[in-house]
């Protein structure tokens, strides 16, 4: 009888492990999921938010294409986080199952063992009542032993009686579980319906776009010819502002009482005070913040494979970010505006450095700031163009000397 309860309580701690290590797996994989959905989530209604703010003039364009297309990828990905999440919920009511196939043939163990407790306790008292038992001993030792023996018999019933209650418990808890995660999953189901809806709905209208483009091949091929020219003229530039600053660096560092030093992987000399800048600048690379306070990326750093012309790509030495019309554009880091110029293609730009490091903002209509202006991190230094399609983007660059770098992989992750 004792090795029955010892088995029985072994199988109800066995089944509350396995229950809460199963809860805490699902519990980490379901606050994931939860995190991702809210982050797509945000990241749509900002799409949203910024796009609407063109239909008014909205025009087929590479840039609308561009955006349009991004829209669809954070669609998709909402979509995914949805059919992920049904699966968990799938595999939390597959558990649950089980857990209660589990619970019911142990209650129903439990039940009958204790049946078989009543009985033989029934058996004894008709034979021989509870206290001639006890006191027909022949020795003290029986009698003790006896009686010890009633007290475990009497604990065992009560014990017996509370594990049962307690399974009945989890078990009926177990149900309404069951059923929460099912109604949780219809719910999931149709708002992934939804969603796909929109998703379909994107997809058509990026198709759309993608064959009144292809119909306009010969003025594509045009713009991309101006646009490379364009960004050839930029970089020309940039280029020459970052030569002059290392020669100026070069020629202070050779003056009597310089404190300017080059150390190995510099790009030039530079005194203690810009040298702590510039590493200030490099232990923030991922953690900067994006020059415009709400965007999406619609061209990425290197070449981007044109949305419509196969086999030609548009090489990008920074990144485009849309944003709302007349937004305010930040400086990501302290440093000091080295250039404000009017490119051809690219409208207002401005140049900032941050001791070795420069960072580039273009296509702005207005600038606020003026060349040898101080500027902290999130400073305004200007304001964001609108284009003759209703399009607002602005174009930013990271260098490191003479070195192009990816600005995705210094501003924060978003």
């Amino acid at each position: 009888m004792r090795q029955t309860l010892l088995f029985s309580s072994l199988i109800l701690m066995l089944l509350a492990w396995s229950s809460a290590d199963s809860f805490s797996q699902t519990s980490r994989t379901r606050e994931e999921l939860e995190k991702q959905k809210a982050e797509v989530q945000a990241k749509l209604r900002e799409f949203d938010v910024i796009l609407k703010q063109t239909t008014a003039t909205k025009k087929t364009t590479i840039g609308e294409l561009n955006a349009i297309t991004r829209q669809f990828q954070t669609q998709n990905r909402l979509v995914s986080t949805l059919d992920r999440e049904v699966r968990l919920i799938d595999q939390e009511i597959s558990e649950t199952e089980r857990e209660i196939t589990k619970m019911e043939q142990e209650l129903i163990d439990l039940k009958a063992e204790y049946s078989r407790m009543i009985y033989n306790a029934s058996k004894l008292n008709r034979s021989l009542s509870i206290v001639a038992f006890v006191f027909s001993s022949s020795t003290f030792n029986q009698l003790y032993m006896r009686l010890k023996y009633l007290k475990q018999y009497t604990d065992s019933r009560k014990q017996q009686a509370a594990q049962i209650e307690e399974v009945t418990l989890k078990l009926a808890e177990r149900r309404v579980e069951l059923d929460s995660r099912k109604d949780e999953k219809i719910k999931v189901l149709a708002e992934a319906q939804v969603e796909r809806a929109k998703l379909e709905q994107l997809r058509k209208e990026q198709q759309g776009m993608v064959n009144t483009l292809t119909r306009k091949e010969t003025d594509i091929k045009k713009q991309i010819t101006a646009t490379k020219k364009q960004q050839a003229q930029l970089e020309s530039m940039i280029r020459q502002v970052i030569e002059e600053e290392i020669r100026l660096a070069e020629a202070a560092a050779k003056k009597e009482n310089s404190t300017a030093t080059k150390s190995a992987g510099s790009s030039m000399p530079m005194t203690p005070e810009v040298a702590a800048l510039s590493s200030s600048f490099a232990g923030n690379r991922g953690k900067l913040p994006w020059p415009v306070e709400t965007g999406f990326v619609t061209e990425v750093f290197g070449d981007n494979p044109h949305p419509t012309l196969r086999g030609i790509s548009v090489p990008n030495d920074g990144i485009n970010i849309r944003t709302q019309p007349n937004a305010s554009v930040r400086s990501v880091f302290d440093g000091t505006v080295t250039k404000v110029a009017t490119m051809p293609g690219y409208g207002e730009t401005v140049i900032i450095k941050h001791g070795e490091y420069y960072t580039l903002y273009s296509k702005l209509k207005t600038i606020t700031v003026k060349t040898g202006q101080t500027v902290k991190a999130k400073d305004v230094i200007g304001q964001v163009a609108v284009d003759v399609n209703g399009e607002s983007e602005v174009h930013f660059q990271t260098w490191k000397g003479l070195q192009k770098m990816n600005p995705s992989t210094w501003i924060a992750p978003k």
